[in-house]
Parts: C-alpha cells; structure tokens; sequence
C-alpha cells in the first residue's frame, strides 16, 4: 500500500502543528510514498523488463549523445555498427538497436525521462548503471575526442543516474586509460587501409600509468590497494553477474573485454612494480 508515508505525516504533523503542520505532513508524506513506490519497482522489475528497458536506453541514448556534436556522419554510424557487431546483433535485434538509436537522434528525446527509467529498473544494481555509462563513454570517444557538447550530456547523464562528478571524472579516466589496451576501450574503423575513429594503441603500447586509470589508482598505491582495486573491479564487471542483475545477454560480450582489460592492466602493473 502506498498511502502510510501520507497517513503518518498527516497524524504527526497535526500533533506539532496543528492544521497548516498537518497540510505540512500530508505533502512530506506523499513524497516518501512516491520515492518508496519508484524503488519497489525497479527493485521488484522483472528481468525481461529490465534487460529490454537497459538495452533501448542504450541505443537511445547513444543516438542522443552522437546527434550532441551536431550533425550524425557516417562515420558515427559506421562506430554504432561496430558495437552492434561486437555485440552479436542480428537480425530483429540489430533492427531494434538501430530503430533505437534513431529515436535517440530526435530533436524531442525526453534524455532524462528515459535515463530516469533506467534508473528505476536498476535500483539497487549499481553494477548496471556504471556499466551503462561506460557503454555512452566509450560512444562518445569513439572517434577520437570528446566534443564538449557530448560532455555536457553525459554530465546529465551521470547526474540522472546518481552518480557524482567524482565518480564521473574517475569513469572517464580509467576509460581513457583503458583505450590504450586496444578492444574495450574503444572502436577500430578502418576504410581504405587507414583507420577511421576507434582508438589506437599507443605504439610503444600501454604504460604503466595508463593501466593505473584502468584501475582507478596511483601508482604509488602498495600492492595491497592495488589488489583491492582489482579483485573490486572484477567483481562488478563479472559478465555472469552483470548478466543476472539484468545485463541484456548481447552485451556480454562488452562485460568480457572489459574483464580482459582490467585482467591486461593489472598484469601489467604487477610486472612493472614487481609483485605476484
């Protein structure tokens, strides 16, 4: 039942002030309800919903974010069907994303409407929501660069999901540490032998401080913090996990390159600082 947040506020506020306290409790009251009423669905969601929800938002929202920059190039469009293919799309699948990520392109697309949505399917899954934000990061420096436009959504994006702009700015970082891995961390065009887009790995491959953003740590960090970290990181983005907390079975395939990235990262600083 939905009403005991307003029936409690309406009896206390009339106890300590009277009518007006009443009126008072009665809207405090309705609001607790409404914040109660939003988390017991997205806790109680069944997992069919919530996959087909997180994977429309996906696509939705990444259309969004690409049409930020201005104009939609082909090239983007060729970025957003490397993903697909990464992901195994076919078929009515790969006709759903696509048909998503257009909607997404519309001058009208209610973002926050839509990211609210997600959020509430996914309460109490944090899990998804940072994983669902690095699928848009990743989008938005697929082609090389984060065009302020594409930043300033994504802080909307963040903001909707809850998640703070500390956490955002560690996001960004461990991706931008992580293209230097090759695979996850960002999409590889090529079109007449040269490469169009997607990241490179840097030709002396990846450092030492670049595995460090992987990880979201110092690299002055003991190996009891680094390990910390890393057994974390694996845990949340364990793709049979992810998977049972609602991640569309397509995307599993993104939550395994992601653990072979932090898995890269973690070998690597454990050569450079030498422990086991």
């Amino acid at each position: 039942m939905q009403y005991w947040g307003k029936l409690l506020g309406l009896v206390l506020g009339f106890m300590s002030g009277g009518v007006w306290g009443a009126i008072l409790g009665l809207l405090v009251g309705h609001m607790v309800d409404r914040a109660r009423s939003t988390k017991r669905r997205g806790f109680f969601a069944d997992q069919q919903t919530r996959q087909l929800i997180f994977f429309r938002a996906t696509f939705q929202v990444m259309g969004h974010l690409t049409k930020a920059k201005g104009r939609v190039t082909e090239v983007d469009i060729q970025l957003a069907s490397q993903l697909m293919d990464r992901m195994q799309l076919h078929g009515e699948a790969r006709a759903a994303a696509q048909q998503a990520f257009r909607e997404g392109k519309e001058s009208g697309f209610p973002l926050r409407e839509r990211l609210q949505e997600l959020r509430g399917v996914c309460f109490g899954r944090f899990d998804l929501i940072r994983m669902f934000l690095e699928i848009q990061l990743q989008a938005a420096f697929a082609d090389g660069s984060l065009h302020p436009n594409e930043r300033q959504v994504l802080y909307v994006i963040a903001e909707e999901l809850g998640i703070s702009r500390g956490q955002f700015d560690q996001f960004l970082s461990m991706i931008e540490g992580g293209r230097q891995f090759g695979g996850h961390g960002g999409w590889q065009g090529h079109q007449g032998g040269h490469s169009q887009g997607g990241y490179q790995q840097a030709p002396n491959g990846p450092t030492l401080q670049d595995a460090c953003k992987v990880l979201g740590i110092n690299s002055t960090d003991d190996s009891v913090t680094i390990k910390r970290a890393y057994r974390k990181l694996m845990g949340e983005h364990h793709p049979d996990k992810l998977v049972a907390k609602g991640l569309p079975p397509e995307m599993m395939e993104m939550a395994k390159q992601k653990a072979q990235e932090i898995q890269a990262a973690y070998d690597l600083i454990k050569r450079e600082k030498g422990f086991k």
